[in-house]
């Protein structure tokens, strides 16, 4: 930097207002994930599956969740992306039974939880959603969830374990609608997905900024961003404007998301916010942010980006403290001796005997490239108490293996990893009991298999 008579040159203030902006496009990513995560869902709700506005839809075996970021093999969802912009106040119904889920603004944070841990208790119930400054409603036999934004996600996940019992009987049960005051209109049942290439990963390059100015353009501007948009307009990202940035701004935009995404990688996979789960290993809280991303004294940034980067939607239940009730996610990326985990090389996880659930648990492998279920020959990316060939060993606990091919005689305990990438582990508990959060019982961390 050069100055005069205390003052910078033009050069200087050039270089200066181009780092600032540089600064910006790379905090913006990080601000941007969760919003720009549920969007690409919203369109490949509508462009990919022909969703109606508000029609749930099923995701029930690998080929329907590859584009999901983090999900679990094992359950079912069923989920819709809602436009109250076009519906008006809109119902999502859902029967008695064992399920979970949640309704989201567009910026992933709860506005009610659903189903055993909603205000239904797992009794079914009609959740009644209203769009943002929508007058009051007094609506018997409803819940009413007023919502913030013009965008929400609206999803249960299965619980039961016979799970093509719960496919069966429950999925009939969950419907959408439109509301108004004089009654319901068209009733939209439940419908599958399909097996279609689709993501709702946050995209790369000038497609991540192309998406968050849909976000930006379609809903209302909150209290707690206006800072953050009053810095980015300068790179051409402002409200009721077209996005049309010019050479400088769009160099800066793909310096910024390559950047930002790496701030986002180191963020999430060696996070500063967290402590290991359990003392001395690499096991650490996947789920950082709390439902309202808010703490006394500052709204959660890294918090927040550390989680929507590799996954989506949140709910108390995925936080619970209560023994027996919701479930936790613990994550591992890398194996006892500091390395990061790597599809090449053949990994052990031993799990202890009575691992502390009441419902089931388990481990699954993601890619760390696109935070997705990894394609392989196995088409499994994970083992849980509810896999039914399971070996276990004679005090109960049970070995994990993982890595590109099985170990001799462990393939029932094995899946399989992809040379050249790396991976993640996320274990799930669900229904914790007492030993998890007392932490009695402890998973020790995945170790190289020689």
């Amino acid at each position: 930097m050069k100055f005069q008579s205390g003052y910078p040159t033009d050069d200087t203030v050039t270089k200066l207002y181009d780092e600032m902006d540089f600064q910006r496009a790379c905090q913006a990513y990080l601000w941007g994930i969760p919003a720009v995560g549920l969007n690409e869902w919203r369109k490949a709700q509508k462009d990919v599956f022909g969703a109606r506005n508000g029609e749930m839809l099923s995701y029930l075996d690998f080929s329907e969740k590859l584009g999901i970021l983090t999900p679990n093999y094992t359950t079912p969802y069923i989920l819709t992306l809602l436009d109250l912009q076009e519906s008006g106040p809109f119902v999502v119904e859902i029967p008695a039974g064992q399920m979970a889920g949640m309704v989201m603004d567009i910026w992933q944070r709860v506005l009610s939880d659903m189903g055993v841990v909603g205000p239904d208790a797992g009794h079914g119930g009609k959740y009644l959603i209203l769009p943002p400054g929508h007058e009051k409603v007094e609506a018997e036999g409803y819940f009413v969830v007023p919502s913030p934004s013009r965008t929400v996600f609206a999803g249960v996940r299965l619980l039961d374990a016979d799970k093509d019992k719960a496919i069966r009987e429950l999925i009939p049960g969950i419907k959408s609608y439109p509301w108004s005051p004089s009654g319901p209109g068209e009733v939209m049942p439940t419908r599958h997905a399909g097996d279609k290439k689709w993501s709702q990963m946050p995209p790369r390059g000038m497609a991540y900024w192309e998406s968050l100015n849909e976000v930006i353009q379609r809903e209302p501007v909150m209290d707690r961003d206006r800072l953050i948009l009053g810095q980015i307009r300068f790179l051409g990202l402002e409200k009721d404007k077209d996005f049309a940035p010019d050479d400088r701004q769009r160099k800066i935009l793909e310096q910024g998301v390559v950047v930002g995404e790496a701030m986002a990688k180191a963020n999430t996979s060696d996070k500063r916010v967290e402590p290991p789960f359990w003392p001395g290993t690499r096991w650490k809280h996947a789920l950082v942010v709390s439902v309202d991303q808010r703490m006394p004294g500052y709204d959660q940034f890294d918090e927040r980006a550390a989680w929507f980067y590799e996954a989506v939607a949140i709910s108390r239940a995925m936080l619970t403290q209560t023994p027996g009730v919701g479930q936790r996610y613990i994550a591992s990326y890398k194996d006892k001796d500091g390395a990061w985990l790597d599809g090449g090389k053949s990994y052990k996880l031993h799990v202890p005997a009575n691992p502390p659930v009441k419902t089931f648990w388990s481990v699954t492998a993601y890619d760390e490239d696109t935070r997705q279920m990894a394609v392989t020959d196995q088409g499994r990316p994970d083992i849980g108490s509810r896999k039914t060939d399971i070996t276990t060993n004679s005090d109960g606990s049970i070995d994990v293996y993982f890595g590109p091919t099985a170990p001799a005689g462990k393939e029932t305990n094995w899946v399989q990893t992809v040379p050249g990438k790396g991976w993640f582990a996320y274990f799930r508990f669900y229904g914790p009991t007492e030993p998890f959060f007392d932490k009695s019982w402890a998973l020790p961390d995945i170790e190289k298999n020689t």
